[in-house]
């Protein structure tokens, strides 16, 4: 079954695009991990941004941060809480500007979003503390508010948040398109088959569907070209 869309009740989902996990001086550097093909995905995931807004789709950033005294980040005890120190959190950095700032912690520079995907003033920016950015979120208020009923999904990592986003998506009776160059991860970077390339697998046969930028692109600016004709 092919996908299909209708852009006023499609959205863009850009997901963890920020200096924690794409910038020298985040979380993903601090932990010693290869960053580039996340910096990679930004330029195809800002041209997908400009062609979604050409047809009047909206745009939401999801950005993993925490208070300072780590209030909102769970059981110590926990799983969760264990990888966010291994990557870091709380720990203090300096900005490329020379301000102090704090790994995962909100209102610094670790936090933003990369300045090459800033968001516009028409986006929305849903802060959250899990994986999905469903748990413990308004993201399914908000989406349901826009009548949004397909999602297309940018973003890092492919296996984490990305793919736990799309799983509750799923759930929630969405349709969802992953764009394969606009999704990166650093786990299993060198093995035979990365954690990426698994969770595109798994994504085309249980949970959605599958593409590159460059066709979603195509196919937008073939429904602008019909819309136009009709008009």
């Amino acid at each position: 079954m092919p996908f299909t869309m209708d852009p006023s009740r499609t959205a863009v989902i850009v997901v963890d695009m920020q200096n924690d996990f794409a910038s020298e001086g985040g979380a993903f550097a601090y932990a010693g991990n290869d960053i580039t093909p996340i910096q990679n995905v930004v330029a195809p995931t800002s041209r997908v941004r400009a062609a979604a807004r050409e047809t009047g789709m909206k745009v939401l950033y999801l950005k993993s941060e925490y208070r300072p005294d780590l209030a909102d980040l769970g059981a110590p005890d926990s799983k969760y809480w264990g990888v966010m120190h291994f990557v870091g959190i709380g720990v203090p950095t300096t900005g490329p500007d020379g301000r102090p700032s704090r790994i995962f912690i909100k209102d610094t520079w670790n936090t933003d979003i990369v300045i090459e995907l800033t968001p516009e003033p028409s986006d929305i920016v849903v802060v959250k503390h899990r994986f999905s950015g469903f748990y413990g979120t308004n993201l399914d208020g908000i989406l349901r508010g826009l009548g949004v009923r397909e999602l297309v999904f940018t973003g890092c990592t492919t296996s984490v948040c990305v793919e736990s986003t799309l799983r509750d998506a799923m759930f929630r009776d969405y349709r969802c398109l992953l764009l394969a160059d606009c999704t990166a991860e650093p786990i299993g970077q060198g093995l035979a088959r990365s954690n990426h390339e698994a969770s595109l697998l798994v994504t085309q046969i249980a949970f959605g569907w599958v593409s590159e930028s460059a066709a979603l692109i195509e196919a937008l600016e073939a429904q602008a070209i019909a819309a136009r004709s009709l008009s």
